[in-house]
This record gives structure tokens, C-alpha cells and sequence, in this order.
């Protein structure tokens, strides 16, 4: 597979019947035929509260692509799976296709929304470009930690074909019912019940309802809906037409006389401009982004959920010619207006600019290997000379004991490029092993080549750290374990199950260069403290395992070592970079205004301003910068 191409996942069979299906398959076939080379494919397993199947279904996939593959996926494949998306997101350019946040669908009980809303904004964190169906969409995104400028909305259209046969405009005929046309898998969020249940009060006039859609995705529901049909005596009346294939979509659309969706929530809602497409007149709820799709002629909203509403909008639409006339004219003014799929596959493309356009392993080896020498000259020696004699003890100790020459156990997370046991190596004079502790691969394998390059025995774990896994992920022999730039970047939690880990083996713990929340540039500038406050605020966004700590995190976790009986000791470890450490400075600079963007949009062009004078300083070897960073070092007072 081309690393060139462009693939879209979404969960089961491409070729399912439904709005978010349909709208895949137009934009992917809208896309190939302005050039770009797609591939659309569905992933085995239950979606979107994922099994084992899913799980691997997707990994699987995501591990057989070539690095930098742009892969779209859609919310439905991807909100349940985050861990699986961390292990790919440095070396894909992971998209993501949001029709409605997963939390926000109907029936689910409160523990199930505040999993979905986790586990999505998790899942979210892990990619670069965001699509959406519509604008309502995209600002309830914002409840879910992506920025503005991540999103592109590229709103649905409709098939070429709803407009090569000209709609039937004089269709009615006052002897015949009016005949009703609901289209909509049978779902609670869609709400049909609410209809029959506003029909069964209007049996005094003259009407019957199509309702086109899957009767199998919600069994229960469906069989509730027929029910209620049965009890209300409209048997003769409403028919139930299940699935259709496209073109019979199309046709029922041709041959009804009004179009009527009661769904309570939508991302978008494209049954509303097909309908209007065909020339058909809509009474529609406001339900979520319904409220703005129905703005248009040809369409009468009422308000979700309330079967009082509809029956009176349905009473005079049924009741009184003139008024339905009216809705027709305004549908046929409508469908002039309704979108092509070219435009949304224009609107798409410019969306693929706000991903991740460089190939993400390469940027973060090449940010690890430009950062390793300062990181290296930062880091306090103090620290790592206590650290040597406490090693030292401990392997005195374990020779005198039963353990003679045993070398002791180290281990680095998030090793990246091994920066960190390159460091340690030379400097803690005791036979060590290492297991190096990094989810990708790319970068993993470069730092196994680098430690066992200094004679040091070494193991990979190519896993992603957890405050659930923790407990059982570190070695049970660990005699220390080590990190470098890593724990700003979680949360609480994970620090908890982390200290938990490290006292439960007894083992020495040092944490360097950790972010401590100040950097200067001489000279200021006035935009220097609201910048530095905006990516510190970013710094607390989720980047995984929950709110990250950022600048907190050297305190929280003195405290949770100190609280499990640990000495600790603190040091600085400022980094220091002029003009000899240029290409580190210009990414940090484009880093700061990247994270300040995202968590202040609106401030965009400030911070662009304040980043183009801060690279024409660094360009005229103008510009000093200090970053302030914490190293900490906790062991047991026993050895």
C-alpha cells in the first residue's frame, strides 16, 4: 500500500445504507474523480463501544500501512479505540470524520456518555486534521478538546442523480392520500415512535407513511415501533419498507407528497436536502444540527421531541392545501441551491492542510535528536552522582548476598531515541541491563541500536504506558526507573499508578527534564506573557491519560514518592539556547505558537506576528532563550 494514498476506515461494510455510509462513499468517490488516489475499506468487530475484534481489526490495519499514510477515520471506527490510535499516531497521519460525538447519541445512560465523551476526546487528542458534516458539529467539538483550527466542516451534498429528472410539481392529486415518506434506519435517535404517535391523533384525515430504513441495527426499538403501529390501528396506513437500494431511495422520494424526519439529533441530516433535491417539501425537528440544515425554503421545523408540535405542524400541512403548496415552492426554490459532491470534496481538500504534513515519526526523531544536547548539558550532575552511590550500595549489597554479579535492572519510558540511557550509562558505575519502554517502533529500534552500542545489555517494549497497566508493565526486578521530558505530559492518575509501581519493587526513581513552566526570550516582547500563559494552559489539555500536568507535575509527584516513604531531591536543569543551538530554537518557537493557536484560535494572527519576529531574532543570532525544567531524583531509604 502506497504510502501516497488516501484511506478511509469506517467500522463493518462500506456499503451500508445509511446517511454517515453514504456520505463516505460520495466524498471518497467525489475525491478519486478529482485524482487523488483513495481507498475506502471496513473493519471487522462491534463499534462503536469496541470488542476484541474491533481492537485488533484496527491495529491490525494501521500496522500494515506504510509510514505517513494519511488515513481518514470515521468517528464511528475510532471514538472507542484511543489506546490503539497511540500506538500508530507518530508514525500515520491519523484524520479523523466526526458526523455526531459518540456521547451525544441518544438512550445512553450517564457512566455510558462519560465513556464515550473520555474515551472520544482521548481517541480526538491523537490526530491531526478534523473533518465534520456540519458547523454544529464542529463547535461541539470544542467539549472535546479540538481546536478550530484543526477542523474543516465539508457539509454533505447530493448524487447527481436527484437532479437529472425534473421533480413532479403538480404531483398532488386532492382525491388520493397524501402520502408521508420517513427515511431513517428504525432507531430511538430517529424517533419514528414519536411519529406514529403524532399520526395516531390525525386518523381524521386523509394520509399514509412510507418509513424506508433498516429495521435491524435496533431490533427492539423496531419491533416497539411496529407495535405501536399495531395498537394505534394504522396498519393499513403505514408501511414499513426497510432497507432500500439507492435508486428505489431516490424513487420513493419522486412519489411521495411530504417528507417527514422526527429524528431528535443530527450531525447534519442529509435526508433533509435529498428530499428538497427531488423537489419534496419537509417537516423536520430541530434536533442538533437539524436546527441549521432546515434552514431553508421548502422546510417547517418544529421542536424535538415534542409529539404535540409535530401533530399541529402535521394537522395543517395535511389540512390545508395552500399551506403544503407553499412548502413546495419554497423546495423547488431550494434545490437550486443544494450542494454537488465536487464542493464537498473541494471543502475536504483543503482540510487535509491542517494534518500533519510531515511524515510524524521523522519530526519527532528529528525534534529528539536536536533537543539530546541540550537536554544532556541541562540535566543536574548532582543528581546522577547521588544516584550513582545509591546504585553502588545497592549492588554492593546484592554481591555480598545471594545475587553476586548480577547486573542490576534499569528501566527508561518513553525512551524515544535513547537519550536517556545514553546519558545514565557511562555515569552509573554498576553492571546494568536496560528495558527501553517506548510504543514506537521506528524510534524504539534506534534506541536499542544506541544502548548496546556502550556494552549494555538491552530489551525493547514497544507498548503504551498506562495508569492501568503501569502495575504489571514494569519489570518486577526493576532496580531503577528512569524518564526524560515525559511527565508533564500526563495525568494525575498516571502518576499515582507510576509511584505505586516504583515503591512496590523498591526501586530509585529519576524524572529529568521536566517542564517547570517559565521561559524568557531577551529580548521580551510584549506578547511574551500572554503567549507563555497560553501554552502553559495547553500544556493541562489532554494528551492521553487524562488532563495533562504540565508545570505540576515535578511537585505532584514529589508528593506521591514522599508519601510512599521515599527521600527525594530536586534540582534545575534550565535549558540555555542561543545562537549555537539555532534549529532547537526555531522548533520550540514554531511548537509555543502551534500549542498557544490551538488554544486561542482567535488570537492567531498576534501569535503569528510575535513568531515572526522571533525567528527574524534568532535568524540575526538576536535571540536567547531559557526554559525552565525540573529534575527528580526519589529512592527508598533502604537499599
Amino acid at each position: 500500500m502506497p504510502a501516497s494514498e488516501l484511506w478511509f476506515v469506517v467500522p463493518g461494510d462500506p456499503g451500508q445504507n445509511t446517511g454517515g455510509y453514504r456520505y463516505v462513499r460520495r466524498l471518497v468517490s467525489a475525491l478519486a474523480k478529482a485524482g487523488i488516489p483513495v481507498q475506502l475499506t471496513g473493519l471487522e468487530g462491534t463499534f462503536p463501544q469496541p470488542d476484541d475484534i474491533a481492537r485488533q481489526s484496527l491495529d491490525r490495519f494501521l500496522a500494515g500501512l506504510p509510514d505517513g499514510t494519511r488515513v481518514v477515520l470515521d468517528g464511528l471506527a475510532m471514538g472507542g479505540l484511543p489506546e490503539v490510535l497511540q500506538r500508530h499516531q507518530r508514525r500515520l497521519n491519523l484524520m479523523a470524520l466526526v458526523h455526531h460525538p459518540l456521547a451525544d447519541e441518544n438512550g445512553l445512560s450517564e457512566q455510558e456518555q462519560a465513556w464515550f465523551k473520555h474515551s472520544e476526546t482521548t481517541a480526538l487528542a491523537c490526530v491531526g486534521a478534523v473533518f465534520t458534516t456540519s458547523y454544529y458539529t464542529a463547535e461541539r467539538l470544542l467539549a472535546f478538546g479540538v481546536t478550530p483550527a484543526r477542523v474543516t466542516t465539508a457539509l454533505p451534498a447530493v448524487d447527481d442523480a436527484f437532479f437529472q429528472q425534473a421533480p413532479l410539481i403538480n404531483r398532488r392529486d386532492a382525491t388520493r392520500a397524501i402520502h408521508l415518506l420517513c427515511v431513517g434506519h428504525l432507531s430511538p435517535r430517529k424517533a419514528q415512535h414519536q411519529l406514529i404517535q403524532a399520526l395516531a391523533q390525525l386518523t381524521q384525515l386523509n394520509w399514509r407513511l412510507t418509513l424506508v430504513g433498516s429495521a435491524e441495527r435496533a431490533t427492539d426499538y423496531a419491533s416497539g415501533v411496529r407495535a405501536l403501529v399495531r395498537e394505534s390501528g394504522l396498519e393499513s396506513r403505514v408501511e414499513f419498507a426497510g432497507e432500500l437500494e439507492e435508486a428505489d431511495v431516490l424513487t420513493a422520494y419522486q412519489q411521495a407528497d411530504l417528507f417527514v424526519f422526527p429524528s431528535l439529533y443530527e450531525g447534519y441530516g442529509m435526508v433533509i436536502d435529498e428530499a428538497l433535491a427531488a423537489g419534496l417539501p419537509v417537516l423536520s425537528s430541530n434536533g442538533g444540527a437539524l436546527v441549521s440544515t432546515g434552514a431553508k425554503p421548502g422546510v417547517a421545523l418544529y421542536e424535538a421531541g415534542n409529539v404535540a408540535a409535530l401533530a399541529t405542524k402535521l394537522t395543517r400541512l395535511l389540512a390545508e392545501p395552500d399551506a403544503l403548496e407553499t412548502l413546495v415552492a419554497g423546495a423547488m426554490q431550494a434545490r437550486c441551491e443544494i450542494r454537488r459532491w465536487s464542493e464537498t470534496a473541494q471543502d475536504f481538500l483543503s482540510g487535509l492542510e491542517k494534518g500533519r504534513p510531515r511524515n510524524p515519526v521523522q519530526f519527532a526523531a528529528d525534534w529528539l535528536e536536536a533537543r539530546e544536547p541540550a537536554d544532556h548539558q541541562a540535566r543536574d550532575a548532582g543528581l546522577t552522582a547521588r544516584l550513582a552511590e545509591w546504585l553502588t550500595e545497592r549492588y554492593d549489597c546484592r554481591a555480598s548476598g545471594s545475587e553476586p554479579g548480577a547486573p542490576l535492572h534499569f528501566v527508561d519510558l518513553g525512551t524515544g531515541r535513547g537519550s536517556n540511557p545514553v546519558y545514565l550509562c557511562p555515569r552509573l558505575p554498576v553492571p546494568q541491563r536496560w528495558t527501553l519502554v517506548e510504543p514506537d517502533q521506528t524510534l524504539a529500534g534506534i534506541a536499542l541500536q544506541r544502548v548496546e552500542k556502550l556494552d549494555a545489555p538491552a530489551v525493547l517494549e514497544t507498548m503504551v504506558l498506562t495508569k492501568d497497566n503501569l502495575s504489571t508493565a514494569l519489570p518486577e526486578n526493576a532496580d531503577l526507573v528512569t524518564s526524560s521530558a515525559l511527565i508533564d505530559l500526563v495525568s494525575e492518575p498516571w502518576l499515582s499508578a507510576l509511584s505505586a509501581a516504583v515503591a512496590k519493587r523498591q526501586a530509585a526513581l529519576l524524572v529529568v527534564i521536566t517542564y517547570s513552566g517559565l521561559f524568557a526570550l531577551e529580548p521580551a516582547h510584549p506578547f511574551d506573557d500572554e503567549l507563555r500563559a497560553l501554552v502553559n494552559a495547553h500544556q493541562h489539555r489532554e494528551k492521553g491519560s487524562g488532563a495533562a500536568l504540565g508545570p505540576d507535575a515535578t511537585p505532584c509527584l514529589s508528593r506521591l514518592m514522599s508519601g510512599k516513604g521515599y527521600e527525594i531531591q530536586t534540582a534545575d536543569s534550565p535549558w540555555v539556547l542561543t545562537g549555537e543551538q539555532a534549529n532547537l530554537a526555531a522548533m520550540l518557537l514554531e511548537g509555543w505558537a502551534e500549542a498557544a493557536t490551538e488554544q486561542q484560535p482567535e488570537q492567531a494572527n498576534a501569535i503569528q506576528t510575535w513568531l515572526e519576529t522571533r525567528r527574524q531574532q534568532l535568524d540575526a543570532d538576536a535571540l536567547a532563550i531559557t526554559v525552565s525544567h525540573t529534575d527528580l531524583l526519589a529512592w527508598p531509604k533502604q537499599v
